[in-house]
């Protein structure tokens, strides 16, 4: 099991309602592929730094987890075929990488 962070955009034109279960969607197809979660962030609506579909912020969201690698073809399927989804961002994460995210996470829960 390899362990990758995924970022996606959501168009800022949907309601809270809408975006929560966006976001539980994706972290179910996940869970019921056998991901196991590590983190989940939510860092709100923010500027894009070139229009995407004519629009010039979004919601972000990032997911930290551990999965198979065959999972993640599945999963980035769906967020084509979704339209709330403008972005999306898949990366395997090695073993520098996971460290930081570590200490990324433990200085998140500091600041709250």
């Amino acid at each position: 099991m390899n362990q990758y962070e995924t970022v996606f955009i959501l168009n800022p034109v949907l309601s809270d309602d809408q975006i929560k279960e966006t976001v539980k969607k994706y972290e179910d197809i996940l869970v019921s592929n056998g991901a196991k979660m590590i983190s989940k962030e939510d860092w709100g609506l923010k500027k894009l730094a070139y229009p995407i579909q004519n629009k010039k912020s979004g919601f972000y969201h990032l997911f930290e987890y551990q999965v198979s690698g065959e999972v993640i073809n599945t999963l980035e399927v769906e967020f084509r075929r979704d339209e709330r989804v403008m972005r999306y961002l898949t990366v395997k994460l090695d073993k520098h990488a996971i460290a930081w995210a570590e200490k990324r996470r433990n200085r998140n829960k500091q600041k709250a």
